[in-house]
């Protein structure tokens, strides 16, 4: 009896990489397109329900830590590094017949990543995307932020389609 080795053939998500790196063009490019359009909290209205609207969030999602004493930014860069790291390995890894997953993981990958960048670049998360109704506001996000949640739902509706995965 043989043990079987994957091949290259056979694994390799490697490929959906480019989908990450869409992900962090586009979540650079535009938050560099709104910080130099914007000083910090300057609101544009778009909808009656949607804002453009400049913010710095050091702290991690819903600005969880964000009023702490400067720790977070390393705290939530080693995290974002290691995450990166786990889910480049998990795509190296995953078969190339499971597409629906390599896109989850790439997605997530390039939203850790371009707030990565920021993080480590600035000290603080860019977020611009601010919806709101009734005057009751949801926290401000970005591309980065969108492609971590379209991806872990996409994970999740994985999950439940497929629970012997």
């Amino acid at each position: 009896m043989t043990d079987r080795v994957e091949t290259t053939e056979e694994t390799g998500m490697l490929k959906w990489v480019w989908l990450s790196v869409f992900v962090v063009v586009l979540d650079q490019a535009t938050k560099l397109l709104i910080s130099n359009l914007f000083v910090k909290y300057e609101q544009l209205e778009i909808t009656p329900f949607f804002n453009l609207t400049l913010a710095h969030n050091p702290g991690a999602a819903f600005s969880f830590l964000a009023d702490e004493g400067g720790w977070q930014r390393w705290f939530f860069t080693i995290i974002a590094v290691v995450i990166s790291g786990v889910l480049t390995v998990w795509l190296h890894r995953l078969p190339k017949s499971d597409r629906w997953m390599g896109v989850c993981l790439a997605l997530v990958l390039g939203g850790a990543v371009g707030n990565l960048i920021d993080r480590v670049a600035y000290g603080y998360v860019v977020d611009f995307l601010s919806f709101h109704w009734n005057g009751s506001y949801f926290p401000a996000f970005n591309v980065a932020d969108s492609g971590i949640t379209v991806g872990a739902i996409m994970m999740a509706i994985d999950v439940i389609k497929n629970p012997t995965k």
